[in-house]
């Protein structure tokens, strides 16, 4: 089984040119030797709570139960006997820090260019080096016109997320590389600041991606890197154990309590301040949102505005202190990070929310997307007394399933994409009065999971679509024939006869433009009521 879960785009001219080999150097060697130990740790604290388990087990069940305990107790102790998990973590003052690292200094490489070597690894000679190096670095090149779509997918119970090179001009999509994950990958989040540097210098520019999973750490990772063995910043309790590690302290059994120092339980949804750079919130299913500095890697203050999951959080694009929560709990906060104590206006909705956005156009308004297929556009301004009295702006039954995700048009004012558990990627066309719909397609990518639209304005019609059946399709929807009616003086112009464009779609499962533009005419009319206006 694989699916992709989450996908965000990388702006044009942040990737290197030529992103660099992950090197194994020796600070490189000490820092996973760091974090192999915290590795061998809790694998340590399950074996210990595994018999702990067992031997209370065996006291309520009898002898009979206890001797069997000890058996199944012998044959763990065999199976880990081999690690020494006894003793593996005590100094050791005259060697490596890692024992299982104790070789990798002395690994032997035999020359191949030898008639008699029957090594195992070859080494020829320096000039075909230099042309395999040569090679390898044209393969990894990006170029200036290209944008990366960041894409976090489970595949078989291995997580990953993969970096794909979209050439537009090319209609080409490929996999760069990919980064192994510790879990079910659940919110990625583009990160346009050198994480970890308090150089001070508010222009520097990085290329890293935030990633939240089931596991409550968030990993931060740096795209210009391939092949990296860990993470470049781990922001949670892991990266508390790793510096207790390097104090050679006894490590903390994992907390599961709810504090103001890390997530204890998954992260759904992250979103990094485009004006203070340094800041990233995160929201998650313990019921809080943290604020981290990435500058320090550490939390900087923790929230509890809701009573259930946090599903998703949104700066303001103008108001840069205010963050958009939204929560299972059916309530949309927006607070001023600056007052935490202060009241914040707080929205109801008739079901658990499922994805929120202000909108970039007017940043006065936001949306709300829901797990009973409503989406729901509200004035910020116009806070109700109570959650129970909201009065949006407007409501709209944009689907029969739940609206797993959907994304403003950055470029085209009034262009909203949405995705559902329904395997329908719908279009819109936000008025004065309300929206309606353009078109609405299945794309092949089974239930949508994610859509989202390319942050550039050469690119701003591209539409990243992604769900159940593992699939990432961009979907250049200005060349679709009632994207064109409805955004006409928006739209570029077209070669005549140009088909839609669909990259990673079967031919034949894209229609002629003539063919779709009355499909998608006839059903914007039938759909056109589908929404209902809350105007005064």
């Amino acid at each position: 089984m694989s699916m992709i879960t989450a996908t965000t785009w990388v702006p044009r001219g942040f990737a290197a040119p030529f992103p660099t080999k992950y090197v194994f150097d020796e600070g490189e060697y000490e820092r996973i030797a760091q974090l192999a130990k915290l590795q061998l740790d809790d694998a340590k604290e399950e074996l210990e709570e595994a018999k702990e388990d067992k031997k209370s087990k065996g006291k309520s069940s009898g002898v009979s139960g206890g001797s069997s305990k000890e058996k199944d107790t012998e044959e763990i102790d065999d199976d880990l006997k081999e690690y020494d998990l006894e003793h593996y973590d005590d100094d050791d003052e005259g060697g490596d820090t890692m024992a299982m690292f104790g070789n990798v200094k002395n690994l032997i490489y035999h020359d191949g260019n030898d008639e008699d070597d029957d090594g195992y690894i070859a080494m020829d000679g320096p000039d075909a080096q230099e042309e395999e190096d040569e090679e390898e670095r044209e393969e990894l090149q990006i170029l200036a016109t290209d944008n990366l779509v960041l894409a976090g997918r489970i595949e078989d119970e291995v997580a990953h997320l993969e970096v794909y090179v979209y050439e537009d001009e090319a209609d080409n999509l490929y996999v760069h590389h990919d980064i192994m994950l510790p879990a079910i990958p659940l919110a990625v989040e583009w990160l346009d600041v050198p994480v970890g540097k308090t150089s001070g210098d508010s222009d520097a520019r990085g290329n890293f991606v935030a990633v939240g999973t089931m596991d409550p750490d968030i990993e931060i990772w740096n795209l210009d890197v391939v092949d990296s063995m860990y993470p470049d910043a781990v922001l949670g309790q892991g990266a508390e154990d790793a510096e207790d590690a390097e104090k050679k302290k006894k490590k903390k059994k994992k907390s599961k309590k709810v504090n103001d120092n890390f997530h204890v339980d998954a992260v759904l949804s992250l979103a990094s301040n485009r004006h203070h750079r340094n800041l990233l919130a995160s929201a998650s299913a313990d019921q809080t949102i943290k604020l981290w500095d990435l500058n320090t890697t550490k939390c900087a203050k923790s929230y509890a505005y809701h009573t259930d999951k946090v599903s998703s959080v949104a700066w303001n694009p103008v108001e840069s202190t205010v963050l958009l929560s939204g929560s299972y709990d059916r309530t949309v906060v927006a607070a001023d990070m600056r007052a935490p104590d202060a009241k914040a206006p707080r929205w109801g909705v008739e079901s658990d929310i499922e994805a929120i956005r202000w909108d970039p156009h007017d940043s006065n308004y936001f949306y709300v997307s829901t797990e009973n297929g409503i989406i729901h556009y509200h004035d910020a301004r116009n806070a109700p007394s109570t959650p129970s009295s909201t009065k949006p702006v407007w409501i709209l039954q944009a689907h029969d399933e739940s609206i797993s995700s959907f994304d403003i048009n950055p470029v085209i004012p009034g262009f909203i994409a949405t995705g559902s558990t329904d395997k329908q990627t719908k279009l819109w066309n936000v008025q004065a009065s309300g929206p309606s719909m353009v078109v609405s397609r299945d794309l092949g990518v089974g239930k949508v999971f994610s859509t989202t639209f390319a942050p550039d304005k050469e690119v701003g019609f591209r539409l990243a679509v992604a769900g159940s059946k593992g699939a990432v399709q961009i979907w250049d929807t200005s060349t679709n024939a009632a994207v064109r009616a409805a955004f006409a003086s928006k739209v570029p112009k077209m070669k005549e006869g140009a088909k839609e464009r669909l990259v990673g779609l079967e031919e034949e499962d894209t229609d002629s433009d003539s063919e779709e533009g009355e499909e998608d005419e006839e059903e914007a009319a039938r759909d056109h009521d589908g929404w209902e206006s809350m105007e005064e």
